[in-house]
């Protein structure tokens, strides 16, 4: 029998609900294991133990008093360093904020609550957010729980990395150019980036990009629909919030793939994309794509989108960094200070082209997806690398053009306002995780949860199911 830890978040809550488990053991089993498993990955910063035995006393006894229930009744999630808990150490990787806890939870934290999670700890994270290897200077690298020489990725790595290691049943992370999708991938769990809007957010200091959004990550597709059903809502202070209802994530249905058309492409016509990533992701498609009957070419224009981006972000963390680099240069590390420095050396023109693409961009890639149910192609261009580089210089022997360059596959995405699933589906040929992103019509969140659900199903039955690190490789 698996231990509570290692079971489905779906599960583990009819238990609870059921009586059959008690929130209380549930909890231990997941210290039990963040003591197990966190000396070698280093996923967790702050921990709420003590509290979290506590709530979870007073979830045993809601049960047993018969009191109505939340989504998440008893469940113990991980929270990214990037997202303030109250009373809970919140440092966004940055020794600038290496003492800082926040006097309230924000909304992401507080609805998971409010649902009936229990926060349990913190997970790592790159110096706010920046970067796709998640290392910093507070807390030092998340390794990967399938070879501890390697990168989990980022920059939700600590998520990542603490769920394939059964640390909790859930977490969040967030995405902007794959921050949540990329390290998903590396260590064989599901992430999902949503619609921006469908998770409101008060914390996004550009209230109007749609660039960068939370979102839930777990190990199964139901377990993330689940967990996206409590998190997505109305907010008046974001302008961008879609008032999404939660219901209809709680029970996916998993549709015939054989009446769903379909679009595999290595590249998104623009990625560069490491050549041991091609091999993997051509085995995938060999074996997935005659279940789906209908097939077309992936055409949606991308030109311009890496400049663009760039340009984006870069006016991003000057909005977000520059103070912070300018005061205390000392203090930020290099991808922060660099996206600064690129920022202040753009124009008005670099702005107004990059807003430009994206549009047409968003706008192409609506009018393909009318007619196209998923479009499937790899989650990242490299494979896992070692925790020590910061990032792939070089792709097949040519130079990249930025440190988040190797990110396009899950950038082009996110430009074009595009809900994506990260998806587990089995090893590559050096037995890592390989993950296949599933990318769906903008504003349609529970049609791709629910092709990404059923090609999580169709891959389990296959051999191509989600891979588990081994115990022994998580002891020092």
């Amino acid at each position: 029998m698996t231990e509570p830890c290692d079971r489905d978040a779906i599960e583990l809550r009819r238990q609870i609900g059921a009586g059959e488990l008690s929130p209380v053991d549930l909890v231990e089993s997941c210290i039990a294991r963040i003591e197990e498993a966190n000396p070698t990955v280093n996923a967790i910063t702050a921990t709420a133990f003590e509290r979290a035995r506590a709530e979870a006393r007073e979830a045993e006894a809601a049960v047993r008093r018969g009191d109505p229930l939340g989504p998440l009744h008893g469940l113990p999630i991980g929270i990214k360093d990037l997202s303030e808990t109250e009373g809970l150490r919140t440092t966004y990787g940055s020794p600038l904020f290496a003492d800082h806890v926040p006097p309230a939870d924000e909304r992401v934290v507080a609805v998971l609550r409010r649902a009936g999670a229990i926060v349990l700890a913190k997970t790592n994270t790159p110096e706010f957010g920046a970067g796709a290897n998640t290392r910093n200077e507070v807390f030092g690298p998340t390794r990967n729980p399938f070879d501890p020489r390697l990168t989990c990725g980022g920059s939700s790595g600590g998520s990542a990395a603490a769920l394939a290691c059964g640390m909790f049943p859930l977490a969040t992370g967030s995405d902007l150019a794959g921050s949540l999708r990329t390290p998903a991938a590396f260590c064989g769990v599901v992430g999902f980036r949503p619609t921006p809007g469908a998770i409101p957010t008060e914390t996004r200091g550009h209230a109007w990009s749609p660039l960068s959004v939370d979102g839930p990550m777990a190990r199964t597709v139901a377990d993330v629909a689940l967990m996206l059903s409590v998190m997505v809502g109305d907010d008046p202070r974001d302008p961008l919030s879609l008032g999404i209802e939660g219901g209809p994530f709680r029970h996916l249905e998993a549709p015939d793939l054989s009446t769903l058309t379909a679009a595999f492409t290595e590249d998104l016509g623009f990625a560069p994309v490491d050549d041991r990533v091609r091999h993997a992701f051509r085995a995938a498609q060999h074996a997935l794509e005659p279940a789906f009957a209908h097939r077309a070419s992936f055409t949606v224009d991308m030109t311009g989108v890496d400049r663009a981006f760039a340009t984006l972000r870069a006016v991003s963390f000057v909005a977000a960094h520059r103070e912070k680099v300018e005061d205390t240069p000392d203090r930020v590390g290099p991808n922060v200070t660099a996206n600064v420095a690129a920022g202040l050396a753009l124009g008005l023109r670099d702005v107004a082209e990059a807003l430009t693409v994206q549009t047409r961009v968003l706008r192409d890639a609506d009018a393909f997806l009318d007619g196209v149910d998923v479009v499937i192609c790899p989650v990242a261009g490299h494979p896992p690398f070692p925790w020590e580089d910061w990032y792939p210089a070089a792709m097949n022997g040519a130079k990249l053009s930025s440190y988040f360059h190797w990110l396009a596959l899950a950038y082009g995405p996110t430009f074009a306002g595009l809900p994506s699933v990260a998806l587990p589906f089995g090893r590559d040929a050096a037995g890592l995780p390989f993950g296949l992103q599933i990318i769906g019509r903008r504003r349609g969140d529970r049609a791709v949860l629910s092709a990404a659900y059923a090609i999580e199903t169709w891959a389990r039955q296959r051999g191509f199911g989600r891979p588990v690190p081994e115990r022994r490789s998580q002891r020092t």
